[in-house]
């Protein structure tokens, strides 16, 4: 863990190097990755039965091998415990309620030229969702990514999954019920991805893929980006929080562990203007991370990425630094959360005060919690609904309105040395 304070004469070139520092696997997939999606293109299922046996030990025969039948699903949710299932209701009821409110609006207007203008949105006809196996195998990240699309209005939901050895995860197909999944594929990896952007014989193509993976589902992605749309190529987790010392600092060390646990690449950091209070957390953060069961992933993410910054004036100085870090999850933990949260320009998702941890987010906010890492929310945002629709303008000219705009267009185009643009407006004119 780096501990590192804005006094410290060689501090902006170490919050440089952190800044830089993105974290994500060296590890070169590209060409393994390239080789599997030309197999798929190619030779379709065939080169999905290969590649199934090979990396997940699932030797496809039946149909039932193929697809994961809606009546597994429906009976994965009602074997769920009581609370589990409300638990997983709940969390289905909020993301939707989220985001039916950010379905946008079709426009139809005319303006002072006289010209009708507008906007049509419509969904995409299809998309893919993968679902991680093992380790990542989470039902939330399943409802952040079918439900947008759901609410979206896409009609054919397609998922694809590993099954290694052929086994199934309950909880994850009680979700998949919840969330109105419309097929469900036993595909993993890089083949999967491939299988979805181009079809096979038996999965039928999509328009945008979304959805977690390891280093090949997310190279798989990024190669196929252009044949079909994709939500981002997500790194390693991260966490900014920003806390005084008024703060509970096993509450902070607890919000700092929960996104080390992810994976030994995440990152924590905290900012805080009080040192005393940040050499309480990192006591709680060794002691909390000795009780988890994800001790050995936990620890070594802190170990290895963790960062601690004492500053002098936190309202001053630590939204300038949040800004540079562009992290994923950012928490305010302080007293007035509000005036902070209007400098805070880049972050994937900000929760305010003392009593909302991030971990909130992951799972019963509303709000997606599939978000833009190492330092992409300059640019990018959290998934949404958007990511399943497109808009398609339109434009309709009465006479009065062509000969209001229609010169202009046909002098732009002599301009640029395109006779036949300008002479489909001159045309017009005679």
């Amino acid at each position: 863990m780096q501990l590192l304070s804005t006094l410290d004469p060689d501090f902006e070139a170490r919050f440089a190097r952190i800044v830089a520092d993105r974290r994500e696997s060296a590890s070169d997939v590209a060409a393994s990755v390239a080789a599997i999606l030309s197999a798929v293109k190619s030779r379709g299922d065939e080169a999905l039965l290969e590649y199934t046996a090979r990396f997940d030990h699932h030797h496809i025969g039946s149909e039932a091998d193929w697809k994961i039948a809606p009546e597994a699903c429906a009976a994965a949710y009602e074997s769920l415990d009581k609370d589990l299932r409300e638990a997983l209701d709940l969390a289905a009821a909020r993301i939707r309620a989220y985001h039916e409110a950010q379905l946008p609006e079709n426009r139809d207007y005319r303006d002072e030229a006289g010209v009708r203008l507008g906007a049509i949105w419509r969904a995409v006809d299809a998309a893919g969702l993968y679902v991680p196996g093992g380790r990542a195998a989470y039902p939330s990240s399943l409802l952040m990514n079918a439900i947008p699309a759901k609410v979206a209005g896409v009609s054919r939901l397609a998922v694809c999954t590993p099954t290694p050895h052929g086994q199934t995860t309950p909880l994850v197909l009680a979700a998949a019920h919840v969330a109105g999944v419309d097929e469900i594929w036993r595909i993993g990896g890089a083949q999967a991805v491939g299988a979805l952007a181009y079809g096979t014989g038996r999965i039928g193509a999509v328009d945008v893929i979304t959805g977690p993976g390891n280093a090949w589902v997310a190279e798989a992605k990024r190669q196929l980006y252009g044949v079909v749309g994709i939500d981002m190529v997500a790194g390693p987790s991260e966490i900014l929080v920003i806390a005084d010392g008024d703060n509970d600092p096993d509450w902070i060390a607890a919000d700092l562990l929960s996104q080390a646990e992810h994976d030994p690449t995440a990152q924590s950091i905290l900012i805080t203007d009080d040192a005393a209070f940040a050499a309480l957390v990192e006591d709680s953060v060794t002691l909390q991370a000795s009780q988890l069961s994800t001790e050995a992933v936990a620890r070594e993410s802190w170990e290895t990425n963790g960062v601690v910054i004492v500053v002098g004036d936190l309202a001053r100085e630590a939204p300038e630094l949040a800004n540079r870090l562009a992290a994923e999850h950012v928490e305010l933990a302080i007293a007035e959360p509000d005036a902070m949260l209007r400098t805070i320009r880049h972050a994937g998702s900000v929760f305010l005060g003392r009593m909302t941890p991030e971990a909130i987010g992951d799972y019963v906010g509303g709000p997606n919690h599939v978000l833009p890492t190492g330092r992409r929310a300059r640019f990018s945002s959290g998934l949404s609904v958007l990511d399943f629709m497109k808009r398609t303008s339109f434009l309709e000219l009465s006479e009065a309105a062509f000969r209001a705009i229609g010169p202009a267009a046909a002098t732009l185009a002599h301009a640029e040395g395109l006779p036949a643009h300008a002479r489909s407006v001159e045309l017009r004119r005679r």
